[in-house]
């Protein structure tokens, strides 16, 4: 199976250098024949068991950290937000 590393950069606005091209192909080829190797799902016994229920905790209310003080290690502050750069175009 042929995967086209450059066109799934692009979608993903990751930057691939030529000479790791085949590197990247052949880690995608090695993930997908392994998916593949995968039984299937019918032969597995997906119904939960009494035995395998999850102990919860109990929730208990705390005080949580004041805003203020966790906006004073944001480099930039506006409204009581954070203020990141934009990262899509």
């Amino acid at each position: 199976m042929e995967i086209d590393v450059r066109h799934i950069a692009k979608l993903s606005y990751l930057k691939i250098e030529d000479n790791e091209i085949e590197t990247y192909q052949k880690q995608m080829s090695d993930i997908i024949q392994m998916v593949e190797a995968l039984p299937d799902q019918a032969d597995f016994d997906a119904k939960p068991k009494v035995e395998d229920a999850m102990q919860l905790r109990e929730d208990k209310v705390r005080p949580s950290t004041p805003r203020d003080k966790l906006l004073q290690n944001a480099p930039q502050v506006e409204a009581g937000c954070v203020v990141v750069p934009k990262t899509l175009e």
